[in-house]
C-alpha cells in the first residue's frame, strides 16, 4: 500500500467515524512522524500531543525534533506535562507496586508512562471529537515491545504493516528532516533508553526475518521467543463464551 493509498484510507476512516480530526501522540520519532505526515495528508485537523514524562530527553531532543516535524508541515502540537501525574500515581500505588520483586516493580513503573499518555490521547480526543492515531510499526509489534493499553491502544494505525526499514524509506520519500530518519529509535520511557539496546537486536536484524526469513540462529530464536512470549499483547482481550 502506497503513501496516496494510505492517505486515501485515512479519510475514510475518519469519515467513517464523523469524526472531526486527529490526534495522536508526538515524541519526535520515526514512526509518530510519519504517522502525523500521512494524517496530516488526510485530515488538515491534526493534532500532536506532546507528552513529557519524568525523563530529560523527553524535555530536550524528543520535544524538539516533535516541533521540528510539526513546523515542517504544519501541524499543530499542544504539550501536556505528565511528570507530576506519575509522581502522585506512583505515591498513590505506595508499596502495591513492590510484593513482587525489584524488577517486576521497575517494569511496572516504567509503563505507568505510555498508560498515562493513552488516557491523556483519548481525553484530548474525546473532548474534540476526533480519533487516536497509532504509532506502533510491524517490527515492534513482532517483537511485542509495546506496552498493552499504553502506545499499543488507538482507534486506527496506518502504518502497522509498515517494517522499520520500510518507514526509513517512506520518510525519506516524504523527505522528512534528515534528523529524524538519523535519530536512534528510543521510546524515551528512562535515562539512556535506546529500542535496539533493550531488545538485544537491531531492527535490521529484525526486518530481515520478518520480510526475508532470515538470519543468524541467534536473532532467529531470539525474534521467535519474544513473539511467543507477547502473543498476548497482540490478541484481543479473552471474552467467555458458552460452549
Amino acid at each position: 500500500m502506497d503513501i496516496k493509498e494510505r492517505v486515501e484510507w485515512i479519510k475514510k476512516v475518519v469519515a467513517d467515524a464523523h469524526a472531526d480530526g486527529i490526534v495522536y501522540g508526538n515524541s519526535g520519532g520515526k514512526d509518530c512522524s510519519l504517522v502525523s505526515i500521512l494524517c496530516k495528508m488526510a485530515c488538515d485537523n491534526t493534532v500532536g500531543i506532546i507528552m513529557p514524562c519524568e525523563s530529560s530527553r523527553n524535555f530536550g531532543i524528543d520535544r524538539d525534533d516533535a516541533l521540528t516535524v510539526a513546523a515542517a508541515y504544519n501541524i499543530k502540537n499542544v504539550q501536556i506535562d505528565l511528570t507530576d501525574v506519575k509522581k502522585t500515581f506512583v505515591s498513590v500505588m505506595g508499596d502495591k507496586l513492590t510484593e513482587k520483586g525489584e524488577q517486576r516493580e521497575k517494569m511496572a513503573k516504567i509503563n505507568i508512562n505510555p498508560r498515562l499518555r493513552m488516557i491523556t490521547l483519548y481525553a484530548y480526543a474525546q473532548s474534540h471529537n476526533m480519533l487516536v492515531a497509532g504509532t506502533g510499526n510491524r517490527s515492534e509489534a513482532t517483537m511485542g515491545y509495546f506496552t498493552k493499553w499504553g502506545d499499543g491502544a488507538y482507534d486506527f494505525n496506518p502504518i502497522a504493516d509498515l517494517t522499520a526499514t520500510e518507514i526509513f524509506a517512506m520518510l525519506k520519500e516524504l523527505n522528512c528532516p534528515e534528523q529524524i530518519i538519523k535519530k536512534a529509535p528510543s521510546a524515551g520511557l528512562f535515562e539512556g533508553q535506546t529500542d535496539e539496546q533493550e531488545m538485544g537486536i537491531t531492527y535490521a536484524e529484525i526486518d530481515e526475518y520478518i520480510l526475508k526469513g532470515t538470519g543468524t540462529p541467534e536473532n532467529i530464536e531470539k525474534i521467535q521467543s519474544a513473539n511467543k512470549r507477547t502473543e498476548h499483547k497482540r490478541k484481543p482481550a479473552l471474552t467467555f463464551k458458552k460452549v
